[in-house]
């Protein structure tokens, strides 16, 4: 509808950060189990996986986490065929994803919905893997890690690695693409990291926020809200897959305790 001037209002979005903000966990590391089945993991390699997850879950989605988490993922994805990882997405996005979404980062997507805005996921972890995740929320657009392919497999490089600064850019890119208003745009995230995204809109806010951002979101004015509830978007009866993986999901479960009681020892320094 246009106003007494005849211009259309701007539109306006809501950006949303994925991992520990619309999910309680990392979204990169969420389909272990079906990448196990699938053969694309290895048992050492789903170890060192869980190291760098929990590295990442108890010490924050800070820089030096975040990027031992990506290198670890990226390095391991080398070689990989494109199609069969997309499949495996596919095919293990409900067990693996839907019953760790906030209910709170749902209720905001619904409210954004209603008030007309459009909803965007930004996230580090890669395109395969965020937009089946996008289109399972209901989102209107995506912008993700992506990778290089080469004859339908990844080389382990990056062409283009949604992190830090890169948010931001790809959000005012998408804004002169959409017509956003970024003045009147929202934003959220757990990371200090994504900093720069929230400064980009008119309406910050930090969702279960790490310290650093936390004592930037209280000098910067940003909101902030504590996401406490993971919920199924719906009930979900183990598939056949998941049965006949058992044994690789107790690698999995071994491997992250483990790795906790590594990271309280160094902690309590015994």
């Amino acid at each position: 509808m246009a106003d007494q001037t005849g211009a259309r209002p701007a539109r306006t979005a809501a950006f949303f950060d994925l991992d520990k903000t619309i999910i309680a966990t990392s979204s990169a590391t969420a389909f272990s189990k079906g990448l196990l089945a699938g053969g694309l993991l290895t048992r050492r390699s789903v170890v060192a996986a869980a190291y760098a997850q929990i590295g990442y879950l108890l010490g924050g989605a800070g820089p030096a986490a975040t990027e031992r988490l990506r290198a670890a993922l990226s390095r391991t994805a080398a070689g990989w065929d494109v199609d069969l990882v997309s499949s495996i997405v596919r095919d293990t996005l409900r067990e693996s994803i839907e019953p760790v979404v906030y209910a709170e980062a749902l209720e905001l997507i619904a409210l954004h919905h209603a008030y007309g805005r459009d909803v965007v996921v930004v996230s580090a972890s890669g395109a395969e893997v965020v937009e089946p995740i996008a289109q399972m929320l209901g989102a209107d657009h995506v912008v993700a890690t992506r990778m290089v392919v080469e004859d339908g497999r990844y080389t382990g490089e990056i062409a283009f690695y949604a992190y830090g600064e890169n948010k931001a850019v790809a959000v005012r890119e998408l804004a002169a693409e959409r017509g956003y208003d970024l003045a009147r745009c929202y934003a959220y995230s757990d990371s200090i990291t994504d900093a720069p995204m929230l400064a980009e809109v008119g309406h910050g806010f930090a969702v279960n926020p790490d310290r650093a951002l936390r004592r930037l979101a209280q000098a910067e004015g940003w909101g902030v809200l504590t996401f406490r509830r993971p919920t199924a978007l719906r009930p979900a009866a183990p598939s056949r897959r998941s049965l006949a993986t058992g044994a690789g999901l107790a690698v999995v479960a071994v491997a992250v305790v483990l790795a906790a009681r590594w990271w309280r020892r160094r902690r309590s320094g015994s």
